[in-house]
């Protein structure tokens, strides 16, 4: 029965995930007015889902089976870690800064799994690879977004304002089911790997995988990227406005810059199996984008406090985790 609860417990962090993580996926196409808010979460969290059937399951292996070692995993540190995770989440949610949900999940995982077994349980390669993700994945993003921007303008430089505003807000709606699409892909596998590592760490791996092999069972799959998706369609409306409009002004081309440059970062991402912030990618490449007219157009201080949110995510999410593993433990829950 308590393993049925965690995994209702764990899909309720992917809804919140996809409820947090809303405003990545909509606010760009928002804040160019090509969608409304309505039109654009309902456009968002169907490319969430269809992501199910498209890119395979890397991501889910990384966390299910190379962060911690299946020795040091417990019921209680998967529900201390998804507890430490989700209350990080409503935390940032409430003063609107657009943490990682992600990172917020791995860094609970890490702190329970250390106040259970000590730091020897950690596999150091999937936390070094995460880790390195923090800066890459923002970077690249940038680069992208600021590549695309610059390039369209120059294959655009003879079109009037009108026309290429009239291209582009066609062009977003592309480029916005492809963030929603790559967005969907990697933040729905890291549920689905928890959910694998506590089937693992109860010797239950026939619940994890299909028959014969090591691939995730579908119900899995289906019932982490539909909470996504649900959660997705219920907003996480106080986070629009920071990402769409406080770190600088879009226009519907640099929309479409910011959407395509986040979405190829998390695609290459995902498909090496690393677990990335797609909160980081997608600011990462509003900032380039608003650097192609100047950096002064880039509000640099709503930005600084967005990375000092990242960089607190996983030891604050861990540190919460870890707490509620010593209650667990303090109550005689620890096995």
């Amino acid at each position: 029965m308590i393993i049925c609860g965690i995994v209702v417990v764990a899909l309720a962090f992917d809804f919140l995930n996809g409820f947090h993580d809303a405003a990545n996926s909509i606010a760009t196409v928002v804040s160019t007015r090509v969608l409304t808010p309505a039109q654009a979460v309902l456009w968002a969290a169907f490319f969430n889902f269809v992501a199910a059937f498209t890119i395979g399951t890397p991501v889910a292996k990384t966390v299910g089976k190379g962060l911690v070692d299946p020795a040091g995993i417990t019921v209680y540190v998967i529900l201390a870690a998804l507890i430490g995770a989700i209350l990080w989440d409503l935390i940032t949610w409430y003063y609107a800064l657009p943490t990682s949900s992600s990172h917020a999940l791995i860094g609970g995982f890490g702190g329970a799994a250390i106040a259970q077994g000590g730091w020897k349980v950690l596999i150091l390669a999937g936390f070094q690879k995460t880790i390195i993700f923090i800066f890459v994945a923002p970077i690249l993003g940038m680069v992208l977004g600021y590549l695309l921007m610059v390039l369209v303008l120059n294959l655009f430089r003879y079109f009037t304002p009108t026309a290429v505003d009239s291209i582009f807000r066609i062009g977003q709606y592309f480029s916005a089911g492809l963030y929603s699409l790559s967005h969907g892909a990697n933040d729905s596998q890291k549920t689905m790997g928890i959910i694998v590592a506590l089937f693992v760490a109860t010797n239950r791996s026939d619940w994890a995988f299909r028959a014969g092999g090591q691939e995730i069972s579908w119900w899995i799959i289906i019932a982490c990227y539909l909470a996504m998706a649900l959660g997705t369609m219920s907003g996480g409306w106080r986070i629009v406005k920071t990402m769409g409009q406080k770190i600088t002004k879009l226009k519907p081309v640099g929309g479409f810059c910011a959407e395509t440059g986040g979405a190829l970062s998390i695609l290459f991402a995902t498909l090496l199996g690393a677990p990335v912030s797609t909160t980081h990618t997608i600011t990462g490449a509003i900032i380039g984008v608003g650097s192609t007219t100047s950096f002064s157009s880039v509000r640099w201080g709503v930005a600084g406090r967005i990375v000092w949110a990242w960089v607190l995510t996983i030891p604050a999410a861990g540190l919460m985790a870890a707490l509620f593993q010593y209650l667990f433990m303090s109550l005689g829950w620890a096995h």
